[in-house]
């Protein structure tokens, strides 16, 4: 369970600014909900350009709510130029802390204002830069980097605590540590499997990869998984907890499960589920 600082349950509980802006100067949305988390940032100027007025409405968790609560309230009384420099560390640092599995949503606040100052100076809505290495949440390499620069992260998992790249089927686990290898100046080493697995050994790197590589994330939103059996290239499990009853557990088991298990032990792997 994750542990959040009295300010975070206050700005989830008693968030301020929820709301929109009738006739806003600036506006910006990001996120979907298809993702989970959605954020829309409406803002008004005074006479003296600074913001006067700024609401937000947040779809997603109760970090992703806290957060965008907290940039409101950091923000108002700023000039665009100093607002426009607010860091997403900023916003957690103004809660006294997220859980790293929740930086995301302070990232997403951050783009939002983002977007809504260049809304006010009517520059265009800027094209999706870089190529995209997570197709499940529509991640670049570009924002990975970025991700990495100004974050100082070392590990897949960091990248997906702060952009979510990497955290459906992981199938891009490998180019995502290649980005941060190159941005941190170090030799990129690809995974490969061992040649001519003997059944035992097939077995036992089974059980290693559900323990060590899959069981965590699954834990993470209340699920498990059970071996069952191996049959030949056949991996028998049981799904347990939240994954049990999700509708999008069939999603799970082929797009996250098999393909893990296929990077991790051999190609030929096919993960079935047994009631």
């Amino acid at each position: 369970m994750w542990e959040y600082t009295d300010k975070v349950k206050d700005h989830f509980l008693h968030p301020r600014n929820a709301g929109e802006i009738e006739d806003p100067d600036g506006m910006g949305e990001v996120g979907s909900l298809a993702c989970g988390d959605a954020l829309k940032l409406t803002f008004k100027l005074d006479e003296q350009k600074r913001i006067q007025d700024v609401k937000f409405k947040t779809f997603g968790c109760g970090s992703a709510i806290a957060s965008s609560s907290a940039l409101t309230e950091m923000v108002k009384g700023m000039t665009l130029e100093e607002a426009e420099k607010v860091t997403n560390q900023d916003i957690a640092d103004y809660l006294g802390g997220l859980p790293k599995e929740k930086m995301h949503c302070s990232v997403m606040g951050r783009d939002a204002l983002e977007k809504a100052i260049a809304h006010y100076r009517g520059e265009p809505e800027k094209k999706l830069e870089g190529e995209i290495v997570c197709e499940c949440f529509g991640v670049t390499d570009v924002e990975i980097e970025r991700a990495v620069r100004e974050n100082n992260l070392t590990a897949v998992e960091d990248i997906t605590d702060y952009t979510k790249a990497g955290g459906g089927c992981e199938s891009c686990h490998d180019k995502i540590q290649e980005i941060i290898d190159k941005v941190h100046g170090k030799a990129h080493v690809v995974h490969r499997p061992p040649p001519g697995l003997t059944n035992i050994q097939k077995i036992k790197l089974i059980q290693e990869t559900l323990e060590r590589e899959i069981k965590p994330s699954l834990k993470q939103d209340g699920g498990d998984i059970e071996l069952v059996d191996v049959d030949g290239n056949t991996v028998l499990v049981k799904l347990r907890g939240t994954c049990a009853t999700c509708v999008a557990s069939q999603v799970t088991l082929k797009h996250y499960v098999q393909s893990k298990l296929r990077e991790m032990v051999t190609p030929e792997l096919v993960v079935e589920e047994v009631q």
